[in-house]
């Protein structure tokens, strides 16, 4: 069984920049493992819908170390590699290619996973979504041959990729279940701001339209609303919203709720395991409440910088080099720590 005193289960933001903070706090080669149900190494999200897809950025300029930094510092990364659960009293990860992997400490960076249309059509080809570095470069080979799109959604993912289409001479529809432009989070004057902003580029909108069905042969060719208008189209992209990833934590018996459960340290119940990104659901000592932020801030800034205003009274940079200090305690060796428990 393969094993490492330090495992990142996950291969987005916080497995990169956690990768090399682990590193200047002093991990040694060997003595962390990266598991990544991607197929590249760590990456940059947000040129996914924009830079990277409007084809300003390259694969490697959007890589948040080289690729051979992994290697230089001993650092095992095993790309393709589904975890299907996760067992905290044993230290053990259970591959979903078979075997398990073992930790003494785990840090649950799994991220979120788009939110999908369950309408009829749903099946056809040139519907996408936006979450992954393959997602992005599908995108970019559908919008080199399409007319007009539609873009469901009006939150980030959205606005993005209307924008960078447009840009590309390409027709958009933005479909909105409001009655204007991310209401959730913007005023009625940002809202404006936005909306003149894309209608000057020539894109249109649907307001307050729910998508009932897409139709077409094989390859979409136009979006039906409740309201029975169809929209005709080449390719469509949602951006409906996201779903914390922690199916494996299902039976772990790990807190998990909308995203796993962690206190303002990104510590989660069970002793050696923190989450953070996407997936994790973390106490905001300033407002008061729980949250769970769906943007690439949310890894950076509660996870490695330290904002004055936003850090918890530990910064990240000390959790990390708690996870550093206590690995360095296991003797070179993974041990169950029975005696904790």
């Amino acid at each position: 069984m393969n094993e490492s005193r330090v495992v990142i289960l996950g291969g987005g933001m916080v497995a990169g920049y956690a990768a090399k903070q682990l590193v200047e706090l002093g991990l040694k080669p060997g003595e962390l493992a990266i598991l990544s149900a991607d197929t590249a190494i760590p990456y940059e999200r947000p040129p996914l819908s924009k830079g990277f897809l409007a084809g300003k950025e390259t694969e490697e300029a959007i890589r948040i170390n080289p690729e051979d930094f992994y290697r230089k510092r001993g650092i095992d990364v095993k790309l393709g590699c589904v975890v299907s659960a996760v067992d905290p009293l044993r230290k053990r990860l259970t591959l979903k290619s078979g075997g398990e992997f073992g930790f003494n400490k785990l840090i649950v960076a799994t991220g979120a996973r788009p939110r999908t249309l369950e309408i009829p059509g749903a099946q056809l080809r040139n519907l996408h979504y936006l979450r992954s570095l393959d997602d992005s470069k599908a995108i970019q080979r559908s919008a080199e041959n399409v007319k007009r799109a539609v873009v469901i959604g009006g939150g980030f993912i959205g606005m993005e990729v209307a924008a960078v289409l447009s840009h590309k001479g390409i027709e958009v529809t933005m479909i909105l279940s409001d009655d204007r432009i991310w209401k959730r989070l913007f005023s009625p004057q940002m809202s404006s701001f936005f909306e003149w902003y894309y209608m000057s580029r020539g894109v249109r909108f649907a307001k307050n339209a729910t998508v009932s069905e897409l139709r077409g042969a094989e390859t979409v060719s136009s979006v039906v609303l409740a309201n029975g208008q169809a929209i005709a189209c080449d390719m469509v992209i949602a951006g409906i919203g996201v779903r914390p990833a922690m199916e494996m934590l299902s039976n772990s018996r790990i807190d998990i709720g909308d995203g796993v459960m962690v206190n303002e340290y990104l510590e989660t119940g069970s002793p050696d395991i923190w989450a953070a990104g996407d997936v994790a659901n973390y106490e905001d000592v300033l407002f008061g409440k729980r949250r769970r932020v769906e943007h690439w801030d949310n890894i950076l800034g509660r996870f490695i910088r330290r904002g004055p205003s936003r850090a918890p009274r530990r910064s990240c940079q000390q959790e990390l080099q708690c996870v550093v200090a206590a690995s360095e305690t296991a003797g070179g060796r993974l041990h169950h720590e029975s005696s904790r428990r």
